[in-house]
């Protein structure tokens, strides 16, 4: 038996009406085409320049605690993820040692200086013994001159009779005495006048002595204070190894100071994704710790070499069994959030981030030109 069409009022057969599923199909079509259409422009005016990464880990920039001095610990003042601030105690050695070695320098010190005022009052008496000396010195030549004169006066008497021989003898060997008196004053004054400069010598040499002790004074006290380990920056104590009763030497690792309010975030890179990166790009920044939360940044800065050109052993490409690898370039990006935020944000959590190169738009064009040029 066939099937009869259906017939219109006039007797002419129509159409079947299309059915429900297949109008259906048809805008399901036509959305998915407006879809891609929508996300392939998006794509060729945000998406292409969006580079992003999962090998991204946060980082602080710590600090190691350790002693200048070497000595047993006294106390340890903090505890395990303590927050310290700039110049607090942290750890105290025994300083009894280096607290007598400091007044063993105050004592040199004061030595010293007893030095100095010993000889400066021997120069200042050494200066009268001078004035003394000339004194004496113009008293000789004095009686010099006036035992000259005598004998010049009675060698004449004595040769005409008017005084006797032994009277010119006797003021003869007076004028040699007081001529030897004076030639011994002359000598004393210039003894006396040399002993000047050793004694100004001896002073400059104490004062050098004391310029020394006054050094080792002021290494005795920077040891003396050394012994009270103090932080340099503010943030949590991690790693804490310190004991009390523990000898420590300079240099040994006692604890480290985390600044977690100035973390940062270290992204490394392929090395065909940082061709438009520039810094103070944007970056939105995804940490596992705290999912469904977009933290944003700013690309701070660049590495000034590949990952493996600072690797302990690097690769050796200059062999017969190489195989490219794509490299990975260290980018440093800035972390725009809050105090509550950094809170939890602590060095070497995981990080998705992605970098939007848009700015570099203009670059990349004048790129292809010249490339389409060359």
């Amino acid at each position: 038996m066939s099937a009869t069409l259906p017939v219109n009022d006039a007797g002419a057969a129509t159409p079947a009406r299309r059915s429900p599923a297949r109008r259906l199909l048809m805008a399901a079509g036509v959305i998915a085409l407006v879809a891609a259409a929508a996300y392939g422009v998006r794509w060729w005016t945000v998406g292409r320049f969006i580079q992003g990464t999962d090998d991204a880990y946060l980082q602080a920039d710590s600090m190691t605690v350790a002693p200048k001095v070497s000595g047993y610990v006294a106390e340890v003042l903090v505890g395990d993820n303590q927050t310290v601030a700039v110049g607090q105690p942290l750890v105290r050695l025994d300083s009894r040692q280096y607290t007598a070695a400091l007044e063993q320098s105050n004592a040199t010190v004061a030595a010293r200086r007893a030095d100095i005022l010993r000889g400066e009052a021997e120069l200042a008496q050494q200066q009268a013994s001078i004035g003394q000396a000339r004194a004496q010195l113009d008293g000789a030549v004095s009686n010099e001159a006036h035992a000259l004169a005598q004998v010049k006066r009675y060698e004449p008497l004595a040769v005409t009779g008017a005084e006797t021989d032994e009277r010119v003898a006797d003021l003869r060997n007076t004028a040699r005495q007081a001529s030897a008196t004076r030639a011994a004053d002359a000598a004393a004054l210039q003894v006396a006048e040399r002993q000047v400069a050793n004694l100004q010598a001896q002073i400059q040499q104490a004062h050098a002595q004391l310029d020394a002790s006054l050094a080792a004074a002021d290494q005795s006290k920077l040891d003396t204070d050394d012994t009270l380990v103090r932080s340099t920056i503010a943030g949590r104590v991690g790693d804490r190894t310190v004991r009390v009763g523990q000898y420590v030497q300079p240099g040994t690792r006692l604890m480290t100071i985390v600044p977690v309010q100035d973390v940062y975030l270290t992204a490394n890179f392929k090395e065909t994704q940082i061709g438009l990166m520039r810094v103070g790009q944007p970056a939105t920044i995804r940490i596992d710790a705290l999912p469904g939360a977009d933290l944003h940044g700013t690309v701070d800065s660049f590495s000034p070499g590949t990952g493996s050109q600072f690797a302990l052993l690097p690769a050796q490409n200059a062999t017969g069994n190489f195989t490219k690898i794509v490299q990975r370039v260290p980018v440093k990006i800035r972390i725009a959030a809050g105090p509550e935020t950094r809170k939890v944000l602590l060095p070497g959590l995981s990080v998705n981030v992605d970098v939007d190169t848009r700015s570099a738009r203009d670059t990349a064009q004048r790129i292809e030109r010249e490339n389409g040029r060359g």
